[in-house]
């Protein structure tokens, strides 16, 4: 079984930075594709930046050119880098990791009001 544990989530100014980390559990990471996605109150979960086992990346119209999605194997965690947060960006973010199932992390509140 899978474990994933978010971190990095907090209350920040817009405009601010944060970064979110996910670390995995057991010994398929390397060979996984790695997700974060978030839920805002009221809204469907969705996709915020993806990487497959192989680097590549894939990011929401929404946050493209303000967040960073990476990946280190040898610490089995991915990283979400999020600059000029704004506060439509307010939401809890989960990590997905996907080796034929699914298995999702329990989230990470980040909040972004001044």
């Amino acid at each position: 079984q899978v474990q994933l544990v978010e971190s990095g989530g907090g209350l920040v100014q817009p405009g601010g930075s944060l970064r979110l980390s996910c670390a995995a559990s057991g010994s398929i990471f390397s060979f996984s594709d790695m997700g974060w996605y978030r839920q805002a109150p009221g809204n469907q979960r969705e996709l915020v930046a993806s990487i497959t086992s192989s680097g590549s990346t894939n990011y929401a119209d929404s946050v493209k050119g303000r967040f960073t999605i990476s990946r280190d194997n040898a610490k089995n965690t991915v990283y979400l880098q999020m600059n000029n947060l704004k506060p439509e960006d307010t939401a809890v973010y989960y990590c997905k990791l996907r080796y034929g199932l699914d298995f999702w992390g329990k989230g990470t509140l980040v909040t972004v009001s001044s």
